[in-house]
């Protein structure tokens, strides 16, 4: 495996991204539903005159992740563009319908909570915990589940 790039390293080392990927692998064993972390450098795909749109964009990882393709359209994705300070929380319709928007607002205020005391570790683990309590109540794991998607940390640009 090649080492993450330098601005990742700086704020999660080895050791978080193997922590989160067997967070999101636990989480996921009790559940139907999908989780992915995604992580970038900043948030692209905004004009260079429009403040970076971190909700807008995750949306974007989120297609091209592929997570509205899953059986039960329960995938969550967590974004966070690390040296923009920003984050964000996608659940796909399946999900969404059943938490809605305040679940989604009081997870990311939770992260940013932690993301300031400089416990970005702890703030995704926890997030991710927590994604994966809601799906496992909505979404419990049945005798046929698969999983459809990676449990590691994507990175992007």
């Amino acid at each position: 495996m090649r080492p993450h790039p330098r601005w990742a390293r700086g704020i999660f080392s080895p050791a978080d991204f193997d922590a989160i990927a067997a967070a999101v692998a636990e989480a996921e064993r009790r559940t139907a539903g999908e989780i992915r972390v995604h992580i970038e450098r900043r948030v692209t795909g905004t004009r260079h005159d429009a403040a970076p749109d971190p909700l807008a964009r995750a949306r974007d990882v989120f297609a091209a992740l592929r997570m509205h393709e899953t059986a039960l359209h329960a995938g969550v994705l967590v974004y966070l563009a690390v040296e923009d300070h920003k984050l964000a929380i996608v659940g796909d319709e399946g999900i969404h319908a059943r938490v809605g928007d305040g679940y989604w607002e009081g997870l990311r205020d939770r992260m940013v909570e932690r993301l300031r005391s400089g416990a970005a570790r702890a703030a995704v683990l926890e997030a991710v915990a927590e994604v994966g309590g809601v799906l496992a109540r909505e979404f419990p794991r049945r005798p046929d589940d698969v999983d459809e998607l990676p449990d590691t940390v994507s990175l992007g640009p």
